[in-house]
């Protein structure tokens, strides 16, 4: 039943101190006791404590808003990149390859016009012994060419030709062709000197005439390419200065979202440092009233409960001393007296459970050699204790932390951990402190769901000191907690304020 009640205190935490400073002003009634003991605790928030902070506007809306407008900008200029270039791509394909496949046709049919401009050339000159019936089969091939190249022609260039040019280009040409077709009627009825005035008075005419026609409609592809050239530089420009105008609103934009959340992370990580400030002062305040609680309690119970049974136990034994040898009065106040002497020893342990006396009296390490032993014999786990270095003294608040954390570390091992043996080891470093607490049963991660409030009072008792608290797992398995505690606050520690101020 001792053990049992040592390991229910050994067991109080900052998460069970809140429920204990409920009782800003308790009072402690102890029975068979004529007196009353009012105890008064202090508040448990200081004065100088701040109000919780007032909710801020969250960044939300104003990132989502920042993020909607530069989306909004990529996806509007993706648009008009996309537009620009389709119409370049319009440009190019469907004018100027139009055009330069409209001009090789010109050339063609501006060849065969100079083709037939030498043939009638020769049919006029006296030097030529043939009739003229001899160049119709060259004229039929150059007719032939020129219908074909005239039918390409007006194909590639109806979207850039007005009707009246394409009109008047075939009627010269047809005109042409019928005073072909009349001078070779001429020369087949045997009036060769009549077909050749035809040729020097009237298809030479309209030869150079349809040959001046191709050479303008060439200037002005020519010059038709020429513009399209310039439209397609000014475009190109366009992009490009609407590029650099796009960088610089998707940098701005960028420059702002990243100004505003870099605000935002400041004020965050300043009002976390604050609330963390804050929490650490809070947990200080609750563990040194947990302390001071505790204290009080243990105090209590090994003076007023223990004067009381101490009292009581003698009483019984001077009674004992008036009954009748044998009698059964005497075998009643016996058995009274070892309940009552059971009792004495209980609340005894219990108020070391509480407190010792020996950490304030005699320090840690008469403390943990006291301790160790009797929770091996509670738990009936097998407990190496190692001590190494030389023994330097430890302030008395700071040795309360070291041993709160000795004592949550050996209960888990006895609850959690399954094991029956652990090991124990507290080295003086010359420059800090260091304790070892090792088991090898079940580790953290075979029970993640296993971690309460003990082990974030161990974090927080370790984070007073100005120390570090390492959970690892062992070669072997189970749990290793690893505190270093620097030299100076081990020393120091109670010289510092610790206390609950502002009461």
């Amino acid at each position: 039943m001792g053990g049992e009640l040592n390991l229910l205190f050994d067991s109080v935490g900052p998460g069970f101190a809140s429920l204990l400073l409920h009782c800003h002003t308790s009072v402690v009634e102890v029975s068979d006791c004529r007196r009353p003991v009012t105890v008064g605790l202090p508040t448990l928030y200081a004065r100088d404590v701040s109000r919780p902070f007032p909710p801020d506007r969250s960044p939300t809306l104003g990132l989502l808003l920042g993020l909607l407008i530069t989306l909004s900008a990529v996806v509007a200029y993706s648009a008009y990149i996309t537009w620009q270039v389709t119409g370049l791509r319009k440009l190019q394909t469907e004018l100027v390859d139009r055009n330069r496949k409209d001009s090789l046709q010109l050339l063609r049919i501006q060849n065969d016009l100079n083709l037939l401009a030498v043939a009638m050339r020769d049919m006029v000159s006296s030097d030529e012994p043939y009739p003229l019936t001899a160049w119709s089969a060259q004229f039929q091939r150059i007719r032939t060419d020129l219908d074909d190249a005239m039918r390409l022609e007006a194909g590639f260039a109806a979207a850039s030709r007005t009707a009246e040019q394409s009109t008047f280009l075939t009627g010269n040409f047809n005109q042409f062709w019928d005073a072909v077709d009349r001078v070779f009627a001429l020369a087949h009825d045997g009036k060769e000197k009549e077909a050749r005035e035809q040729i020097q008075l009237s298809l030479q005419e309209r030869q150079a005439a349809l040959s001046t026609a191709v050479a303008r409609l060439l200037v002005l592809n020519s010059e038709n390419e020429e513009q399209a050239g310039q439209r397609i530089v000014q475009i190109y420009d366009r992009v490009q200065k609407q590029v650099y105008v796009f960088l610089a609103a998707t940098l701005l934009a960028i420059l702002l979202n990243g100004l505003s959340v870099i605000r935002w992370n400041r004020r965050l990580f300043a009002r976390l440092a604050e609330v963390s400030e804050r929490r650490s002062e809070l947990a200080q305040k609750l563990i040194a009233a947990q302390e001071s609680t505790l204290r009080y309690i243990s105090r209590e119970l090994h003076d007023e409960f223990g004067q009381i049974l101490t009292a009581v136990g003698s009483m019984l034994r001077r009674a004992g001393t008036h009954a009748p040898e044998g009698s059964s009065l005497r075998a009643d106040l016996k058995e009274v007296l070892q309940v009552v002497q059971t009792t004495l020893e209980k609340v005894r342990s219990l108020s070391q459970a509480l407190h010792p006396v020996m950490l304030d009296e005699a320090g840690l390490e008469s403390t943990l050699d006291w301790y160790i032993p009797t929770i091996e014999r509670q738990t009936g786990i097998a407990i190496s204790y190692e001590k190494q270095g030389v023994a330097f003294p430890v302030d008395g608040g700071a040795g309360v932390h070291v041993y709160r954390v000795v004592q949550e570390a050996l209960n888990n091992v006895a609850r959690h951990s399954g094991a029956k043996a652990a090991w124990v080891r507290l080295r003086f470093l010359p420059d800090a402190l260091e304790l070892e607490v090792e088991d090898h049963g079940v580790g953290f991660a075979e029970r993640p769901n296993k971690r309460g409030i003990g082990l974030v009072a161990m974090r927080e008792r370790s984070e007073l000191m100005g120390g570090q608290l390492v959970f690892s797992r062992p070669a072997e398995g189970g749990t290793r907690v690893h505190l270093t505690v620097p030299r100076e606050k081990a020393e120091s520690y109670g010289k510092e304020d610790h206390s609950i101020a502002g009461g």
